[in-house]
């Protein structure tokens, strides 16, 4: 199945019986094949029409939606949850499709739009169909225009989101992230859980210019009171988890900390890192997570993380990214000339076998930056304690392996490192090392 079509409705029968045939009109005009291989198809005079299904959410309206939803060819089925929330978590769970669509069923999302939406499917996990953006608009009472706009802009801004409108529902989602999604809210501000999680899970989103028109029929389900209590209690869940190491973005955001220290840390520890790889040579960058690091090193890099959130978000820095662990490196031995390994061995339980595999994985000769908090140092160890106090579960809470240079420099010239030059530290407090496998001269 191609594509899922969510429309989540109660007592919007006279609104379904218009919007289900323009709606199938609009789909038989999509093609399966992918965007880039649409023109060579158009010039064979060929249509691969897709695979759809139409999915109705209702709760037992009194009307005559079911009937609508027979003569349509739409599946019905009744939400358990209640709101609108509750709507869309049943059609997803319902949905068998690669893509999903929501739209809501009162015609303000008119069909002939959705076209536009599936041309743009293979460049983002989240495609909204946007009011805010230049060329959209929306059509709607000045005091709920009023409300929309607020709500964005305390949104974004709270959040650092780098969306325009976050409250539309008119969306097209890559349905395997959707499914990975853990989904609580189950009122209208399930559309902001959903766009924060997923851009929290390094998704991309694009926002297309749309205008929102009125309803055709009917009146508005939405109860101010309600809205605006359930959109606060999301906003503080939400913010907890934008600013949570869950975040994909987090070690990005961090580069440019409102927090001077943190802002300083990330930002020396990037220059001394950066400083002690060639820039000619290959590199892997082992844990890369969504640091400035990996966009810092040269074109020849290769980013590895255990985390797909974390891969999803440093596709921004445009280089080669690989899903796996430091226990098992997906690479044959002796593939790059240098090998990075920041602020990583300290997550890892004890033991040789991620320092056997960067091994491994080098040339002979080759240089392995590395570093870690050295828990030798009385610095690090107040720092630590500070750290778990004012940021607890944050990284610090992370830290199961606790290295001193001494631990670190031995396991390597165990291993046949040899070290190149002298540790720097960054506030005396975490060491970071260059040492060469032997076999390299000079």
């Amino acid at each position: 199945m191609d594509l899922s079509i969510v429309i989540p409705a109660w007592k919007e029968a006279d609104n379904l019986a218009k919007l289900l045939p323009r709606l199938h009109l609009a789909l038989s005009q999509l093609d399966a094949v992918p965007p880039d291989e649409e023109q060579d198809v158009a010039l064979a005079g060929e249509h691969r029409g897709i695979e759809y299904e139409i999915i109705v959410v209702d709760k037992h309206s009194p009307d005559a939606t079911a009937e609508v939803c027979a003569a349509e060819s739409a599946l019905l089925i009744q939400q358990t949850e209640p709101g609108y929330g509750g709507a869309l978590w049943a059609g997803f769970e319902h949905a068998s499709g690669e893509y999903i669509l929501t739209m809501d069923a009162d015609l303000s999302h008119v069909p002939v739009f959705v076209p536009a939406m599936w041309s743009r499917r293979l460049d983002a996990e989240l495609v909204i169909a946007s009011r805010y953006v230049e060329g959209g608009g929306a059509d709607m009472p000045w005091p709920r225009r009023i409300l929309s706009i607020i709500l964005n802009v305390v949104y974004t801004k709270a959040l650092s989101l780098p969306v325009k409108d976050i409250s539309s529902g008119f969306r097209l989602y890559r349905a395997s992230v959707l499914h990975a999604l853990d989904l609580k809210s189950t009122d209208f501000d399930a559309l902001e859980e959903i766009l924060i999680k997923c851009y929290t899970a390094g998704c991309t989103i694009i926002e297309i210019p749309f205008r929102y028109v009125p309803r055709d029929q009917g009146k508005s389900k939405v109860k101010l009171l309600q809205f605006a209590i359930s959109y606060l209690k999301t906003l503080f869940r939400m913010w907890k988890l934008r600013n949570s190491i869950a975040s994909a973005d987090y070690d990005a955001r961090a580069f440019d900390s409102p927090i001077p220290l943190q802002r300083y840390w990330q930002r020396r520890r990037c220059a001394i890192v950066t400083g002690m790889v060639d820039a000619a040579e290959s590199c892997l960058d082992i844990g890369c997570g969504s640091s400035r690091i990996l966009g810092a090193l040269n074109s020849h890099t290769v980013g590895l993380d255990i985390s797909l959130g974390k891969l999803r978000y440093a596709r921004c820095y445009c280089r080669p990214l690989v899903n796996g662990s430091a226990f098992a490196l997906p690479f044959a031995d002796n593939t790059f000339e240098q090998v990075v390994c920041s602020q990583v061995i300290e997550h890892l339980e004890a033991g040789e076998q991620p320092f056997l595999e960067m091994a491994r994985v080098l040339k002979d000769g080759g240089r392995l930056t590395i570093g870690t908090p050295d828990y030798g140092r009385w610095n690090w160890v107040i720092i630590e304690r500070l750290y778990k106090f004012f940021a607890p579960d944050a990284y610090g809470d992370e830290h199961i392996t606790h290295y001193t240079y001494n631990d670190v420099v031995g396991i390597l010239e165990r291993l046949g490192f040899q070290q190149q030059q002298q540790v720097r530290y960054i506030c005396g407090a975490e060491m970071i090392l260059s040492m060469s496998k032997a076999g390299r001269k000079g």
